[in-house]
Formats: C-alpha cells, sequence, structure tokens
C-alpha cells in the first residue's frame, strides 16, 4: 500500500515538473506568463494553445491560486482546492509522460 501511495506520489511530481518546465519554456519564448486562453489566428496556433493549456494546466492553476493568495487575498480554502485539482491532473498528465518516457526507454 505505501509502494502504491508513493509511486502515485512520484508520478505526480512527474506531471508538475513537466507542467513547470513546459509553462517556463513558453514564458521564456513569449515573453508573457501561459494561461488558458484558446484564441488563435490558426489552427496550428490553436492546437499549440490546446497542447500547452493540457500539459501546462497544473502550473498555470497554481500560479495563478499563489498570485490570488498574495495579492487578492483570496481565502485559504482557495488555494487548497486549486492544490488539490493541480494535483490530480499532475497525476494524470504525470502518467502519460511516464509512460511515454518507457515506451521510449523500450522497457514497457
Amino acid at each position: 500500500m505505501l509502494f502504491k501511495l508513493l509511486l502515485a506520489g512520484y508520478i505526480a511530481c512527474a506531471g508538475f515538473v513537466a507542467a513547470g518546465v513546459l509553462g517556463s519554456l513558453y514564458q521564456l519564448v513569449t515573453k508573457e506568463p501561459p494561461r488558458f486562453n484558446f484564441t488563435g489566428e490558426s489552427v496550428l496556433s490553436f492546437l499549440a494553445g490546446m497542447f500547452m493549456c493540457i500539459f501546462a494546466g497544473p502550473f498555470i492553476i497554481m500560479r495563478n491560486a499563489i498570485r490570488g493568495r498574495r495579492i487578492e487575498n483570496r481565502p485559504l480554502g482557495w488555494l487548497v482546492a486549486s492544490s488539490t485539482i493541480a494535483g490530480m491532473w499532475s497525476m494524470c498528465s504525470g502518467l502519460f509522460v511516464m509512460n511515454v518516457a518507457l515506451i521510449l526507454s523500450g522497457i514497457h
């Protein structure tokens, strides 16, 4: 049981790290923070924005939650709820990232 819990935590951390790297890369390239925004001039930019939001979602949620707590003085429950959503989302995307890593390494 403890092994499964540690494995779920590891997968969630892998998902959040992937979200953070992708979000930081986006911010480095575009000079603006990532946000949930699907506007685009072409189909390719729309799909890139969709991909960005799917995999960098936990990073965007946590950045907005922390800024909301500090700047807008939102209640602590808001931060806890946002952290829970980001954690579950990280676990889902982390499972995908780990499966891709295992397939590429030839272990899976």
